[in-house]
């Protein structure tokens, strides 16, 4: 139950940073952003602040934001019967056209047309009386409540999505990728800060009776070099140990203002059913601030690159066992948790930079393949057809779609099956 728990929080954290990536950058851009939804499904609570509607639903998985845009446009089918309540300026400042039973207080319209994008008026019969016929003046701030009781701003033209430039369009775009990477790098950070700090070639004490006490090696030496080999980090130090195997190691130590030299024959120990040699010593930390800040730059940046060697792997052999859906991070996330919040911490860093990254990858159905179009716009110097546009994005969230039952179909085969 706890990595459910721990996956619910991790998954919503990578998608609301996403999201508030896109919608910050939305709202500075002067594009109406309609919802800014935490969660999917059927709709807990929602409260209207500055002109976005912000939900809870109830399934905690995911979350978006709707921009106004044609295919996000308020409109009202003819024959439809709304109620429009009136400002003090006698514009239509909101309308219901939900159909509930409990409507709210204004006037009951049986709408003929609507234009709630360019014109902002509504044409009807008031009360359904047809020899009548009625135009209503709406503002360009009036909020529509739809059949399933949100209530959120119309969409007028100046205020879509295709309206913006093509500068503020590739901010918004790249702004939520740039977020999950962002976030990658704060969290890795946490991480550095919240442990133990990074291990330093000093020694912090000795096993009693081991190959280093016996030999005088004491808590304080700083190991320089081993048979030969300058030493610059702790993880060269069992690797050239053990490359020794049974023969003597020749360790050169810095003990204050002294250089001090020791023969070692390692011990052989077998762990986790592998044999290896060791000396018996314990590295010391160095648990500076700064040397925690740049460790967890350095695993951010590492991380970064490491993702990037992945794709290109990716591409040089495909396979859906280098790929993870939901329920393969879910099964990581289970792993994660088993071993601490340090680990988590460290998991979720890396999760949401590669969702950064491979977000930005030039596919149609990502944030990528907008981009992609907003360069070919760049380039024409005018707006590619928003019917030839969503044509793109059509054929690639399928396909994109279809990878996703793919790669979960493998996952669920890989964790639950195999």
């Amino acid at each position: 139950m706890s990595g459910i728990l721990i996956f619910i929080v991790v998954f919503g954290i990578l998608v609301f940073v996403h999201e508030f990536g896109h919608f910050i950058v939305s709202k500075k851009s002067g594009v109406l952003v309609r919802e800014f939804s935490i969660g999917m499904g059927p709709k807990l609570f929602q409260k209207m602040y500055h002109q976005t509607t912000y939900t809870i639903r109830w399934l905690p998985l995911g979350g978006y934001v709707r921009l106004a845009g044609p295919d996000d446009a308020a409109e009202i089918d003819p024959g439809k019967t709304v109620v429009l309540a009136k400002n003090e300026h006698d514009l239509v400042n909101r309308i219901d056209a939900s159909e509930s039973d409990l409507p709210i207080e204004g006037i009951p319209v049986q709408v003929k047309n609507a234009d709630l994008v360019d014109t902002l008026t509504i044409e009807g019969y008031e009360n359904g009386a047809e020899d009548n016929l009625q135009t209503y003046n709406v503002d360009h701030d009036a909020t529509i409540i739809d059949q399933t009781g949100s209530e959120l701003i119309i969409a007028p033209r100046d205020t879509q999505f295709q309206e913006a430039n093509i500068w503020q369009k590739i901010a918004t775009n790249i702004a939520g990728p740039l977020m999950n990477i962002l976030l990658g790098f704060v969290v890795f950070m946490i991480w550095s800060l919240s442990t133990t700090g990074p291990l330093t070639t000093s020694i912090k004490s000795t096993v009693p009776n081991s190959p280093a006490a016996q030999v005088g090696m004491k808590a304080g030496d700083q190991i320089t070099t081993i048979n030969g080999s300058k030493i610059t980090s702790w993880d060269q130090i069992p690797a050239e140990i053990d490359r020794a195997g049974r023969k003597d190691v020749r360790i050169t130590v810095k003990r204050g203002t002294e250089t001090k030299s020791f023969a070692v024959k390692p011990k052989i120990v077998e762990t986790a059913g592998q044999k290896v040699a060791q000396v018996g010593i314990y590295p010391a930390s160095n648990n500076a601030i700064g040397a925690k800040v740049n460790r967890g730059f350095s695993m951010a940046v590492d991380t970064t690159t490491m993702i990037f060697r992945a794709l290109g792997n990716l591409v040089a052999s495909f396979s859906l066992n280098k790929l993870s859906g939901p329920v393969g991070i879910y099964s990581q996330t289970a792993q994660m948790s088993k071993l601490g919040f340090t680990y988590v911490l460290a998991f979720l860093a890396s999760i949401s930079i590669n969702l950064g990254i491979v977000n930005l990858l030039p596919i149609p159905g990502l944030d990528g393949g907008k981009l992609l179009l907003n360069i070919v716009e760049l380039f024409r110097r005018k707006p590619i057809p928003v019917e030839k546009e969503g044509i793109v994005n059509l054929i690639g969230f399928g396909l994109l779609l279809l990878l996703i039952i793919a790669v979960t179909g493998n996952d669920i085969y890989r964790y639950f099956i195999k």
